[in-house]
């Protein structure tokens, strides 16, 4: 039972998806309270502080460039952090299932893809001899 939960968890994109969704949504809660709480005031800070730090206003029109600064810093956060805790973990164990037989090698075709591969090219020289 627990052995076919595990192929289950360890099967492809599958995993890949579902774990960066809920890590990437909990971790950006996170990065987001960071740039937020830190982040927003040391921009308005050092770019003249006050209620306008981090804005400027053409026309009577505000820019709020803190506030793009501050998603730009949340994405990248979010993204390594994604790309560490979850891309290059799961890379590695795809790696060790094929050191250790339990998946065909990418570049290795089966019978099935190879012939799928000839039916393919057939019908693409039907197709060009019309």
């Amino acid at each position: 039972m627990f052995k076919g939960f595990r192929e289950f968890l360890t099967r492809g994109n599958i995993v890949e998806l579902a774990v960066a969704f809920v890590i990437g949504t909990a971790f950006a809660a996170v990065v987001n309270s960071l740039t937020t709480s830190f982040l927003n005031p040391l921009i308005k800070v050092i770019f003249g502080g006050g209620i306008n730090g981090g804005a400027f206003y053409i026309r009577g029109v505000r820019f709020d460039y803190g506030a793009f600064i501050n998603q730009v810093i949340t994405f990248l956060i979010t993204a390594a952090a994604i790309y560490y805790l979850v891309v290059v973990p799961m890379n590695k164990v795809i790696e060790r299932r094929r050191a250790r037989g339990i998946e065909p090698k990418p570049e290795e075709m089966t019978d099935e893809v190879k012939l799928l591969t000839e039916i393919r090219d057939e019908l693409a020289r039907g197709r060009a001899s019309r």
